[in-house]
Formats: structure tokens, sequence, C-alpha cells
């Protein structure tokens, strides 16, 4: 499956395949399944947090724990890695031209939302994961 995005007004595109984890495993040395799973819920949570964001007319203890809330729920340093290291070998995958280590890839772009960017992959892995799921029943 491929998927072309905007970052930094760059086109560019994205690919999962069967191939992907393989690739994702010699390259980063990680499980990319486990990482994307971890990472998923790390936006679901993020994005849980914002959902409830209190109204005008909240208190300033209740914006302060909205506050608190979601400065807990923001990805992690390892989160953010492993959206790179996983956006990077989408990218590879679909374009074998871009350069060869996520850190060269990301020097290519200025500053951009990981939350636009990521929800767009998440969908791409699971479209992909669909399509190569083989149901076992009968």
């Amino acid at each position: 499956m491929d998927k072309i995005l905007t970052i930094d007004g760059k086109e560019v595109g994205f690919r999962a395949t069967a191939l992907t984890p393989r690739l994702y495993r010699h390259k980063i040395g990680r499980d990319i399944i486990r990482d994307l799973n971890r990472l998923r819920k790390a936006y679901v949570r993020v994005m849980q947090v914002q959902q409830s964001a209190p109204g005008e007319d909240a208190t300033p203890e209740e914006l302060a724990a909205y506050t608190e809330a979601l400065q807990d729920a923001q990805l992690d340093v390892l989160d953010l890695e492993i959206f790179e290291d996983a956006a990077y070998i989408m990218a590879k995958q679909y374009d074998a031209s871009i350069p060869g280590s996520p850190e060269e890839w990301l020097e290519e772009f200025s500053t951009f939302s990981v939350y636009k960017i990521l929800p767009e992959l998440l969908q791409l892995w699971q479209l992909n994961q669909q399509t190569t799921s083989i149901s076992k029943k009968k």
C-alpha cells in the first residue's frame, strides 16, 4: 500500500508491504509491529486527553489538571524515535533514492507536526496489515 503526504511543502511517498517489517528489523534492529503498537497506544492516549479539554468556563484547577494530563500524555523520546524510524523505512521503501539513514533523511525537512503525519502512517500500516492477514477460521 502506498500513501503520499505533504511534509514541509514536499510530497513524500510512503509504502507498507510484507517487506516492511524485515527492512525495519534489519535497518533499525527492532520489531516494527511492537514499536507501532506502542506508538499507536501513545498517540491514542494523547488524543483522548486532547478531546477532554475543558471548556471556556473551566476553573483554574480544571485547567491545571488538564495541562498536567496533557504533558503526561505527550509522546516521549522513544515514541518519537520509533515514528522517525518507521517513517524513514516506509519512505525508503517507496523511494530508494532517499538518503541512507533516518538522520540524513530528516535533515531534508524543517520542523513539522508529528501529530499530522503519525495518524496517516498508522493508518497506512493498519491497511497493510488488513490486506496481508489471512483468517484461520473457515
